[in-house]
């Protein structure tokens, strides 16, 4: 039954944070951005969640799947991209005091819209 509820949460987190992502890429506003950041925070935490279960629910499998040379190269080429778009993001920082106004701009627009 735990996989059950495993399997269907992270069904239901990916759709939310796909759908999510893809329309605030598209509608590309920091206004709307705000709007869907509830929903993509926190079915991205529940994503995580079921994905560590997912993991350890079915790590043998995962492994066995590892082993295929395609699949492990394809893997690489992943943590590589990704650490690497974390090295790009992390040493593209937004100067101390743009990012203290943008930081208080959100938390204020967040603040409003609760409000609502």
């Amino acid at each position: 039954m735990f996989r059950k509820i495993v399997a269907i949460l992270m069904f239901v987190s990916f759709v939310a944070m796909s759908t999510s992502g893809l329309l605030m890429f598209v509608i590309n506003r920091t206004s709307f951005t705000l709007q869907m950041h509830p929903v993509h925070k926190v079915f991205g935490l529940v994503l995580v969640l079921t994905a560590l279960a997912h993991i350890t629910l079915n790590f043998r499998s995962l492994r066995a799947h590892a082993k295929a040379r395609a699949a492990a190269i394809t893997g690489a080429m992943l943590v590589v991209a990704l650490v690497g778009l974390y090295a790009v993001a992390m040493s593209n920082s937004v100067p101390a005091d743009t990012a203290a106004a943008l930081d208080a701009l959100a938390q204020k627009a967040e603040q409003q819209m609760e409000g609502q």
